[in-house]
């Protein structure tokens, strides 16, 4: 175009957001081959150049079931009624890896994208999003997993019954995966002024998993330790894994007032760290 043309006349204009929040899913429709893309890159490349490549997804919640299983069930005496305790932690550790894998990585995405989003314009939320499908992969091969040790258990002899709440299953997902979202896009805006921040992800996620029912029910946290009962009771996360226990194994039970607020919580957490995503993504390149 020559120099005589108005602002009018170009077909797109690129501007900072002047919204003080905007989710704009027309313009992630419009990336849409983009965020294909980049879901299919973070499924190859991640194992890419490993020897034992995808079975990771297999061995790291087995091992972490088993383990669970010995330290928790055998020596510590946590008693999960009539479910094996290894399919008991393996529901559990399922469930949360999933909101591991999108919590941690969307909590880079700023550092991790720089010399990307230095270069070209495309809306930057499509870049969290891609990890949060992507794990989706990985979520579904290890729940296969857990469904063929939930066959062999079956036929075992275990007092194992399919859960009619089971059709709500994918609710959870969907809520863990928002949830994990809104943590990542929030500490990602952290990390860039604050590099030390990204040090103590890991950290924090051994320690929430903890205070998140992964290997114990609700139930017992609150007789055995009632006076640090409380730190599970306000914990979103607790709620989810107790309630995909409940749908998948039929063990322990639902609480409505739990997961209202576990929805109100990840509605929230999800609106703050899109805002300050969108907030960080005009001047992030000046500080990451």
């Amino acid at each position: 175009m020559n120099d005589n043309n108005t602002p009018n006349d170009w077909l797109f204009e690129i501007t900072p957001k002047n919204k003080f929040f905007s989710l704009n899913l027309n313009e992630v429709w419009q990336y849409r081959d983009l965020l294909l893309l980049f879901v299919k890159r973070d499924v190859i490349t991640v194992y890419k150049q490993t020897v034992l490549g995808p079975l990771w997804y297999l061995i790291q919640p087995l091992f972490t079931s088993i383990t669970f299983t010995i330290i928790f069930n055998n020596v510590a005496g946590i008693d999960t009624g009539t479910i094996p305790p290894f399919l008991f932690n393996l529901a559990g550790i399922t469930v949360w890896n999933y909101f591991t894998a999108c919590l941690t990585g969307t909590s880079d995405t700023f550092k991790a994208n720089a010399a990307i989003f230095g270069k070209v314009y495309f809306p930057r939320i499509i870049t969290p999003l891609s990890v949060v499908i992507s794990n989706l992969v990985k979520f579904g091969i290890q729940f296969f997993i857990f469904v063929a040790f939930y066959v062999f258990y079956y036929f075992k002899g275990s007092n194992l019954t399919i859960n009619s709440s089971l059709l709500f299953f994918p609710f959870l997902i969907v809520l863990m995966g928002l949830l994990g979202l809104g943590l990542g896009m929030l500490i990602s805006s952290m990390v860039t002024k604050y590099r030390d921040f990204s040090y103590l992800i890991t950290f924090g996620i051994q320690l929430l998993m903890y205070l998140s029912a992964v290997m114990y029910p609700m139930e017992l946290i609150k007789d055995k330790l009632p006076s640090y009962g409380w730190l599970v009771e306000y914990n979103p996360l607790a709620y989810i894994i107790e309630t995909a226990r409940y749908m998948l194994l039929n063990v322990g039970k639902v609480s409505v007032l739990g997961l209202s607020y576990t929805l109100i919580v990840t509605i929230a957490v999800f609106f703050i760290g899109l805002l300050v995503f969108n907030k960080t993504e005009k001047s992030f390149i000046d500080t990451v």
